[in-house]
């Protein structure tokens, strides 16, 4: 049997020098095909956390992390998978979520450009507990767990971005489950558009979010078509405004809010 071929993407110019990239072999194993550490400058613009760190933590938080590429709708991992990687998203969207034993697909949020994930699971050493996948074309940023942990129990600032990422993370969960129960379905996606614009756990986002109407129902738990009726209402009201390939948000309180 011929072995298994690495294929090595090309890195943009705003990357940094020497970035390090892996990519999956064609049994879907990660290898690491670039050596070199991501410049410190590159790490400062993906990763919000890391503009607090000291040079020496700096350091020891670069050498820690990869960059792997996932085309759309690719699977990043799945449920009970063994993912030792914190994970952020340099560019593209990620879907967090779950399907049930009678096969409903269940989403629990939205992961956009700049945003951390997996912090719990990487405290716990445990299995991941929902499916990550590429809603489009997305590049990652991923955290070894050794790495983690080292600035978890020598880092003053980077614990501190914990505890406040775990309890906006917390907040967002309960908030989920409370108007997935009492909201209807307009309400519901507006609620879901407001999520991504969370300060804490998406730090660099503007009002301006890239996301297709098939992404925001898939996200939302709604089809394509109710996503796209939905989103005209809040439109008509004056929350949002869509536009080709994305949506500007006009009144983030009001989608925060809407259905109350």
């Amino acid at each position: 049997m011929a072995s298994a071929g690495l294929s090595c993407a090309k890195l943009p110019k705003w990357a940094g020098e020497g970035a390090a990239v892996i990519r999956a072999d064609r049994r879907g194993a990660a290898r690491r095909v670039a050596m070199t550490m991501i410049s410190a400058d590159y790490l400062k613009r993906i990763a919000a956390w890391s503009r607090a760190l000291s040079e020496a933590e700096l350091e020891r938080a670069r050498a820690g992390i990869t960059e792997k590429s996932y085309k759309a709708n690719e699977f990043i991992c799945l449920r009970g998978d063994r993912f030792d990687y914190w994970t952020g998203v340099v560019s593209g969207l990620v879907k967090m979520g779950t399907v049930s034993r009678e096969g409903k697909a269940i989403g629990f949020t939205g992961v956009t450009a700049g945003a951390w994930i997996g912090e719990g699971t990487m405290l716990k050493d445990e299995l991941r507990r929902y499916d990550l996948v590429a809603l489009r074309d997305t590049r990652l940023a991923m955290m070894d767990r050794a790495t983690f942990l080292w600035l978890f129990e020598n880092s003053v600032a980077f614990n501190r971005f914990l505890v406040g990422q775990l309890n906006e993370r917390l907040g967002q969960f309960i908030g989920l489950l409370e108007y997935d129960r009492m909201l209807d379905a307009t309400a519901r996606l507006a609620r879901c558009i407001a999520s991504l614009f969370n300060p804490i756990l998406y730090p660099d986002v503007t009002r301006h979010l890239e996301i297709t109407q098939e992404e925001v129902g898939s996200l939302s738990g709604m089809s394509r078509q109710n996503a796209n009726q939905s989103l005209k209402v809040l439109e008509k009201e004056g929350l949002l405004r869509l536009e080709y390939g994305g949506i500007t948000i006009l009144d983030l309180d009001g989608l925060r809010g809407y259905g109350e």
